[in-house]
């Protein structure tokens, strides 16, 4: 071959040779990610309630941490078994502990009394079979009830999942305080694409969430005991039922950051088990738990500084699922809630 025609066919070659280089190196710009980002969310429904604070992460870690450090040393005490019987018993889990952790001191609570040996004589197992029936936050403190077999597990469970259980708590909050002393609110529920528990609106009730589960519904309602220290209703019976309020969630909550915020006692009666339900539909109505800093809740208030939220689950009512016999269960009050009480009855 001709030296001329060599060159050209190099030099040819060398031409070429970049353009599927700088093709297999190019990478997607800013604008084409966010708009595959938000193509991928399309269809989605869209949460009602705030965003965690970006305050929150650090308080909440640090709660966390005090949290796991009490753990080890925790051990139940008889005082705190608020009721037992041969195939279940409830206990007051106290304020900034696990449940995992109550169940593990109920555990080695049980080993060796003559009712677990008894019971585990007849069941011909060398250990009780125990079961969380219920949860709580970790901050939530209050009554948990632990099965003692499988076969009572799985029908107390199905009970609370069939609303077959009737559950009362206090919650101490800092707010603007509703004008009705009876509200009911009905939203939805769920996780948003950050994986925090969200409100959805009603309308959204079985909708597809990014993580894969689905918008459940969730109805909570509030009774007013005490606003700023003033007496409003102490008993269910007290509140008159036409100055119910119902709320039905279809949008976002408007809230006024420069209206004056009061102490507002409540007493809530979820009809559903939502995670954080609560907690979630006292931020939505506009007065968040005391300490309650995942959901706008204050930390710091005259003066004092919370080192949890302040919610208590006070009481549960249902039909024992062996006898058939109703049980009440009522866990004694937190410092809290007991003072805070103690002008209902002055």
């Amino acid at each position: 071959m001709p030296l001329f025609s060599l060159l050209q066919a190099q030099q040819s070659f060398f031409l070429y040779r970049p353009i599927p280089l700088i093709r297999f190196r190019r990478t997607p710009s800013l604008c084409s990610t966010m708009s595959s980002n938000s193509n991928s969310l399309q269809g989605y429904p869209t949460p009602l309630s705030p965003p965690l604070p970006s305050i929150s992460k650090d308080i909440e870690l640090a709660r966390a941490m005090a949290t796991s450090s009490k753990s080890s040393l925790f051990e139940l005490s008889r005082g705190d078994i608020l009721y037992e019987d041969e195939w279940l018993f409830a206990v007051n889990k106290p304020q900034g502990i696990y449940c995992d952790t109550v169940l593990a001191s109920v555990n080695r609570f049980q080993s060796g009394s003559p009712e677990s040996d008894r019971l585990c004589q007849e069941n011909q197992s060398s250990t009780l079979e125990l079961h969380l029936a219920n949860r709580l936050d970790r901050d939530t403190s209050g009554i948990m009830v632990i099965t003692k077999s499988h076969k009572v597990a799985s029908m107390l469970v199905k009970a609370f999942t069939d609303h077959k259980v009737q559950k009362t708590y206090v919650a101490f909050c800092i707010g603007s305080a509703p004008q009705p002393e009876r509200i009911t609110i009905k939203s939805c529920h769920g996780r948003s694409k950050f994986g925090a528990w969200r409100v959805y609106a009603v309308g959204d009730i079985g909708r597809k969430l990014p993580g894969g589960s689905v918008v459940r519904d969730m109805e909570t309602t509030f009774e007013v005991l005490l606003i700023d220290g003033q007496k409003r209703c102490k008993e269910p019976s007290e509140c008159v039922k036409d100055e119910e309020n119902s709320i039905v969630v279809e949008e976002k909550a408007v809230t006024d950051v420069d209206a004056k915020k009061d102490e507002i006692l409540v007493r809530a009666f979820p009809r559903s088990g939502r995670t954080h339900q609560i907690r979630l539909h006292c931020q939505y109505l506009g007065f968040p738990i005391r300490g309650d800093v995942k959901y706008e809740g204050v930390c710091e208030w005259k003066g004092r500084t919370s080192d949890a939220h302040e919610l208590h689950a006070e009481s549960l009512s249902f039909q024992h699922p062996i006898t058939g016999f109703p049980i009440m269960i009522r866990a004694p009050l937190p410092s809290w809630a007991s003072q805070a009480m103690q002008l209902l009855t002055d």
